[in-house]
């Protein structure tokens, strides 16, 4: 569907859902019962019950549209009233509630915000409370008809439908679902939303504008008029047909067409920014599998370890440059200065534009033969085009040629080539941006009855299972939906077999899972959404690309073809700019600063809205951070939810560094307690020593037979060690290893996803198979609380483990050598995983394919 992203604020005060509602109850019929007449349509209303026995009734009315999952519920809900929350209208929802009521006899009310989905957020948050405080909400509705951006701030009040989803899956079919959809409506594991439709950015171009110009296209610029598969292309061709005549009104018009919002902005910056989901093992035929790797926290909004705002990098810059001369070359250059609001369905519909980007609602709206947004025939060039041929095309949103390399400190921007771009298509980097989810179903889960919920369970469930066309607000949002059945029936409801083609070659793209090589970006779902929003688009929009030259921005109001941009005035352009990124770094901050929790608490929500594994809490996320970034340790106020004396025996040397003196007076302490304690027990040894010493001789024999025992358990203990792993093998890639500097605790590894696991020698043997070369180091602690203060260890490891490269010809970037060493491959923090690690060092040292002992001077 479509939406803007901006939302109207008011005051909390003035906001009452009585003043916000516009009731339309549906009780269309009384609750039905049937006269005993098997062929009527319509039945006579009695009014004393539902008849569940009159099989004729509900078999005509309870297996509608082709779907099974009512067949068994007939009268089901009689005399249940449930209500339905709802902001945006659809002609479809009056006659499904009409028939779901004469099959169940739920009664189900449908209300509206008034002022739609921009005021639906804060209807949700006053009716169902905060996520965090069950006391808060007014419990009026419950259902609710929502979008992922609504969902964090009160998620925690909404039905977990998890379980429900698992009991009813085979109508539900959840993994058909898109994964962009999916994942917009999970938090904490559980599902909190059923999606029943997907908002995207995609292209849509002129058939008969490409064939009307292709010949004065390639005269004027020497090339061809194609097109765009890139988003530099999209940029090159938009400019370049500005000044074409597309209407044929003998007037030039522009290039592509657009409502300057911050959704295309992030469609522009996703191929950018985003290049894999999932770390990449290269395969011999030299493609990339993506399926099994640990996640990259790559995303196009704020760093998953620090959150920093992803705005100071070349790739940002990059898809700003991009994206100021698209919007200069589009309908933006007329309507902006004649004081007009700059909109793409206000100018598609005049044939000035050469093509649109849009949302896929409004974008087939757009397209189609006959709609309030599509182009009149007079003002379409009909006679460019070739039989079989429709004027109004979908494509996917176009990639990038360029990236941003993550592995690289300060993120440059780079050719899209090998490693860093593992997913490309011919050199292009694909990654559409699935905008603020789509619409979806929620549950209230606080103040419902356990009728009502269930009435409007029963209805999502059904509404899931009917096809796309019958469902209010919904499109296709299944990979089911897209095989060559559904592409036809589609084709037949459009009346239009070119957009149902195009829209099933759109999609066959964007809903590819991980292991497809997906690689869709997830809009920003976390607390403060629209203020994030709010200041992305005040700043890029309102402050720097629409804002007049004069008051610091880039648009000429007097003369748009003057307007500055990075190709026209780079100088200029690249001050306004820095002015631009500081300005919404400032608002950023400001944001996070009203959140609850501040920024930590931030980042700690937007890597559940990721789901990033594993997981970690506002805890671990500063102990991770105390031992590789101690400035972003300050900037989230980490002191707040860490106290660190408690990291004394775990992290001591990180703690030593950040706040010398720390873990001493600890150890003072320890050691008094220590001397008093040995007093004691020394005073214990001495007064039982006598009788010890009258006793052993008595004991001899039976410790010597135990010894014997011991001794021979040990031995087979230790052959059972070698033929089993108590605990998987942890190892660490050779460039990793040495690019860290230090040995690095188990922990922090595991959590910034640098160790390889292998579950089973037998996992061990394959791996070694497969061409990768194991290096066990057995060295020596030289401190009680870290294994290597001086280092001395850690280098001699480095030289070696270069050397032992150049020796076998192996490949000199490290990436098939792994290093197994102690105080990065064994749990430091939990004794008792640490002891099933130890259990396993015997197997762990047979398996390398070299040992190494350190022993430095």
């Amino acid at each position: 569907m479509t939406s803007p992203r901006q939302s109207s604020a008011i005051p909390s005060s003035l906001f009452t859902l009585a003043t916000l509602m516009t009731s339309v109850p549906l009780s269309l019929l009384p609750t039905p019962t049937l006269s005993q007449s098997p062929d009527q349509c319509t039945p006579d209303i009695i009014n004393t019950g539902c008849d569940p026995s009159n099989t004729t009734y509900c078999t005509l009315h309870c297996t509608l549209h082709g779907s099974t999952y009512l067949s068994d519920k007939c009268c089901k809900h009689y005399g249940i009233t449930a209500s339905l929350l709802a902001f945006e209208e659809s002609a479809l929802w009056i006659p499904r509630i009409d028939e779901y009521q004469k099959c169940t006899g739920a009664n189900i009310r449908l209300q509206y915000v008034e002022g739609g989905e921009d005021f639906m957020g804060q209807a949700l948050l006053d009716d169902v409370g905060e996520s965090e405080d069950e006391t808060t909400g007014q419990g009026i509705y419950d259902a609710y008809i929502v979008q992922a951006p609504w969902l964090p701030p009160v998620y925690g009040g909404l039905k977990s439908l998890s379980e429900y989803i698992k009991l009813n899956d085979e109508y539900i079919n959840f993994m058909d679902i898109n994964q962009a959809s999916r994942s917009a409506v999970s938090f904490d594991g559980e599902v909190r939303a059923l999606p029943l439709d997907a908002d995207y950015i995609a292209m849509g171009w002129r058939q008969d504008v490409f064939n009307a110009h292709k010949d004065a296209y390639f005269e004027k610029y020497g090339e061809e008029l194609k097109v765009p598969t890139t988003i530099e292309e999209l940029v090159d061709v938009s400019e370049k047909l500005n000044g074409f005549d597309h209407n044929g009104d003998g007037e030039g018009d522009w290039g592509f067409c657009l409502t300057p919002q911050t959704n295309y902005f992030n469609a522009f910056l996703s191929p950018v920014m985003q290049t894999h989901l999932k770390e990449c093992e290269q395969k011999g035929d030299g493609s990339y599998d993506c399926s099994r790797g640990a996640n990259t926290g790559q995303n196009i909004f704020f760093d998953v370890d620090n959150f920093d705002p992803l705005i100071f990098n070349e790739g940002f810059k990059y898809a700003v440059e991009l994206y100021t001369r698209f919007v200069q070359a589009s309908n933006c250059q007329t309507e902006t200065p004649a004081g007009q609001k700059c909109d793409r369905k206000s100018a598609f519909p005049t044939g000035r534009c050469a093509g649109v980007i849009s949302m896929p609602g409004t974008l087939t709206n757009l397209l189609s033969e006959n709609d309030s947004y599509s182009i009149p025939p007079e003002y379409r060039l009909s006679s460019a085009l070739e039989p079989g041929q429709y004027h109004g095309r979908r494509a996917r949103f176009p990639g990038s040629t360029k990236v941003v390399d993550w592995k690289i400190g300060g993120m440059p921007l780079v050719d899209c080539r090998g490693a860093v771009c593992p997913l490309a298509e011919d050199g292009i980097n694909y990654a559409p941006f699935f905008a603020e989810g789509g619409e979806s179903y929620a549950l209230n889960g606080r103040q419902s009855k356990p009728s009502a919920t269930d009435a409007m369970w029963d209805m999502f469930t059904w509404l899931a299972e009917l096809p796309v066309g019958n469902i209010p607000l919904s499109g296709v949002y299944r990979r089911s939906q897209l095989t060559d059945e559904a592409t036809q029936e589609l084709a037949e409801m459009l009346n239009n077999t070119v957009m149902a083609d195009d829209l099933h070659d759109v999609l066959v793209h964007f809903f590819k899972n991980d292991d497809e090589g997906g690689n869709q970006v997830q809009d920003l779902f976390i607390i403060g959404f629209d203020d994030y929003n709010d200041a992305l688009d005040t700043e890029l929009h309102q402050n720097l690309i629409m804002a007049d030259i004069n008051d610091g921005g880039l648009f000429d109001m007097a003369n748009p073809r003057n307007s500055i941009n990075s190709v026209t005035n780079k100088a200029e352009f690249d001050y306004r700019y820095n002015r631009f990124v500081e300005a919404l770094a400032r608002r950023y901050q400001e944001v996070n600063a009203k959140a609850d929790g501040g920024a930590l608490h931030q980042l700690y929500l937007w890597r559940g809205a990721l789901d990033l594994r594993p997981a970690k809490t506002e805890f671990e996320i500063c102990q991770d951070l105390l031992a590789t970034d101690v400035e972003s340790f300050d900037n989230l106020n980490c002191l707040n939810v860490v106290q660190l004396e408690t990291l004394c025996q775990s992290q001591r040397s990180d703690v030593e560094e950040y706040a010398p003196g720390t873990c001493k007076t600890n150890n003072d302490n320890s050691t008094i307690i220590i001397a008093v304690l040995c007093s004691i027990v020394g005073a214990g040894v001495v007064a039982f020593v006598v009788y010890y010493t009258y006793k052993r001789y008595q004991n001899y024999r039976r410790i010597t037979m135990a010894h014997e025992q011991l001794m021979e358990s040990t031995l087979n203990e230790a052959i059972r060690a070698l033929h089993q792993l108590d605990y998987p093998l942890h190892l660490i890639r050779g460039d990793e290893f040495i690019d860290e500097g230090k040995l690095i605790r188990h922990e922090v590894l595991r959590n910034n996803h640098k160790l390889t696991v292998l579950d089973s020698l037998s996992d061990v043997d394959a791996f070694i198979t497969a061409g990768q070369h194991v290096v066990f180091f057995s060295h020596q602690w030289t401190s009680f609380t870290v294994p290597d203060p001086s280092n001395n260890q850690y280098e001699t490891m480095c030289i070696s483990l270069r050397e032992l490269v150049k020796q076998n010809g192996w490949s000199e970037n490290l990436k098939d050598v792994f290093v197994w060493v102690d105080f990065s491959c064994i749990p430091q923090a939990n004794p008792s995983t640490q002891n099933l690690a130890i259990r396993s060092l015997a197997a762990y040292a047979s398996s390398a394919t070299y040992f190494i002992i350190v022993a430095p001077d």
